[in-house]
């Protein structure tokens, strides 16, 4: 367990929640029912709060907004850390948590205030209603609720803190010269207000804890960590710390080093250890909805594969996941949609799926819904035609069987890395049975990346990487990929499969959340057999 949460914290995280866990959220009438209970963000901060050192304070700001091009914004999607800790969804706002109660504004003994845009009559009549202080007050229950334009002017007393911790600030934010208290002036009057140096250097700072916390318990590891960061960020190889560390040749030369670490007020890193914690270990109400998310791609997979046909294109295949998203009230898609046929799939985050005809190459479709802010993450290959042919299911049945070796690995307390492992020896044995490779270090050409990621509110979610834990959900997603004129008989070129489930992992074992989405070879074909009531579907043409 990280030193930031204790088991008697995890315990709260995992119980605090009420009877049903959900509510209506965000301004105006007629929006879905089961939004996370303001009860689940409260009981996030709090234990977040209790993570912090004696004499510290937390500030977290929400998302930027993004443009996509002129005057047209993408749609806001908010810090998922801010969504998880707050449920407010809208931009320009800022949280601050207290150890210890702190006085904000008039008022005396707060633990936690977040700061929101205002309610704006005529910008709303344009962009949507807003909560403003009266609703985010009532609807998500945070102790201390003000405008943002209070943010500067609340007598935060920022020198009395040992430990000011926030994130990394990002800064590629668009300054709103029409609006005095937009993202960019919030972090402006925030970096002001608590002293931090023009020049202090946040990713430098988590190279510094990760010294401090490892350099000498695993010093290989760190040094060569060091090492290869210097090679693309030159400035380090100047740092006085960093140097004095990587010249120790001792244990106990290393912990003088180590011990010297320049000191600050301002952390970041400790923020990201905590979160991974608290993330990673979901919650049921998290599950209920991270279920939904997940069955709904897993339908996806199934009402596509029996829709799909040759004389379809990858952008109308794509369109058919996202109709069944939108089906089911899933709002967007948790990452762009990857729907590669033949050389296509066999680009890891292929996302132009432009192809105008998928024939009869192997179709990779690695899509899923977000539901409330969680994602699923679903991958399944198969052929337009209905049938593999007898090279595609050779490379198939290899998948599929990495893929069930890392299953079995999925559960508490192996290693994050157990199920990759797993999966790679199948894949490495299998390649050499074919003929593909000669050597198991050839294995890497065609299957060139990590078997799983964690998955919540992002779909490559928080977590340490260490032990597997009943909670997580990850994904299990073994893959081979050969693209033409790769050092092989030409049979097997132009054939790419991934398949991809995501798992939970239990006090025992591991539950496929996402095992209505068939896998075998025998169930794709049976399925792909079968008539979709999107069969007769025929638009005119256009002339």
């Amino acid at each position: 367990m990280n030193r930031f949460l204790c088991p008697l914290l995890l315990a709260f995280a995992l119980c605090a929640s009420l009877a049903d866990g959900y509510a209506q959220r965000a301004a105006g009438p007629g929006r879905p029912t089961d939004f996370l209970d303001p009860a689940f963000h409260k009981a996030r901060r709090e234990l977040l709060r209790q993570a912090l050192p004696a004499g510290s304070v937390a500030v977290l700001f929400a998302a930027p907004v993004r443009n996509r091009a002129n005057d047209v914004n993408y749609i806001y999607h908010q810090a998922p850390d801010f969504y998880y800790l707050t449920g407010y969804d809208e931009p320009d706002a800022v949280l601050v948590l207290f150890k210890e109660p702190h006085a904000v504004g008039s008022q005396s003994g707060i633990t936690e205030a977040l700061f929101v845009q205002p309610r704006d009559p005529k910008a709303e009549s344009w962009t949507g209603r807003r909560l403003g202080v009266e609703g985010t007050t009532q609807q998500l229950k945070l102790q201390y609720v003000a405008n943002n334009t209070d943010f500067a002017g609340t007598g935060i007393r920022w020198a009395d803190f040992q430990r000011i911790h926030f994130l990394d600030l990002p800064t590629d934010v668009r300054d709103d010269s029409q609006d005095p208290a937009d993202l960019y002036d919030l972090i402006a009057s925030f970096r002001q207000q608590a002293g931090i140096p023009a020049a202090y250097d946040a990713k430098k700072a988590d190279v510094y804890r990760s010294v401090e916390q490892y350099g000498v318990t695993n010093a290989p590891k760190v040094k060569a960590y060091l090492e290869n960061l210097i090679k693309t960020q030159p400035a380090l190889a100047a740092d006085t710390y960093l140097q004095n560390y990587l010249q120790a040749t001792t244990d106990a030369e290393r912990q003088k080093a180590v011990a010297a670490r320049p000191t600050s007020r301002f952390e970041t890193a400790m923020l990201n250890e905590a979160l991974d914690e608290m993330r990673a270990v979901k919650t049921p109400e998290e599950l209920n909805l991270l279920r939904r998310a997940v069955r709904i791609s897993a339908i996806g997979q199934q009402e596509v594969m029996k829709a799909m046909r040759p004389d379809m294109g990858e952008m109308e295949v794509q369109g058919l996941h996202e109709y069944v998203y939108k089906q089911y009230g899933a709002e967007f898609e948790g990452y762009p949609s990857i729907v590669g046929a033949g050389n296509n799939g066999c680009i890891l985050h292929y996302e132009t799926n432009d192809k105008p005809r998928l024939g009869n190459d192997l179709v990779l479709m690695d899509c899923g819904a977000e539901y409330h802010g969680y994602t699923a993450d679903v991958t399944r290959t198969a052929p337009p035609s209905g049938k593999f042919s007898a090279a595609q299911r050779q490379i198939y049945e290899v998948v599929l069987a990495a893929q069930d070796a890392a299953i079995r690995e999925c559960k508490p307390g192996n290693q994050f890395q157990a199920p990759n492992k797993a999966a790679q020896q199948v894949v490495t044995e299998g390649l050499i049975k074919l003929g593909i490779i000669q050597k198991p270090e050839e294995m890497r050409r065609y299957f060139p990346h990590g078997t799983s990621h964690y998955l919540g509110l992002d779909v490559h979610d928080r977590g340490n990487y260490g032990s597997l834990k009943a909670g997580n959900v990850i994904t299990v997603e073994p893959g081979i990929y050969i693209p033409e004129n790769s050092p092989c008989d030409k049979k097997w070129w132009n054939i790419g499969v991934r398949i991809e489930d995501d798992v939970l992992i239990t006090a025992t074992g591991a539950e496929n959340l996402s095992k209505e989405a068939p896998r075998t070879v025998a169930e794709i074909e049976a399925l792909m057999a079968k008539s979709s009531a999107l069969d007769n579907f025929k638009l005119p043409a256009l002339k």
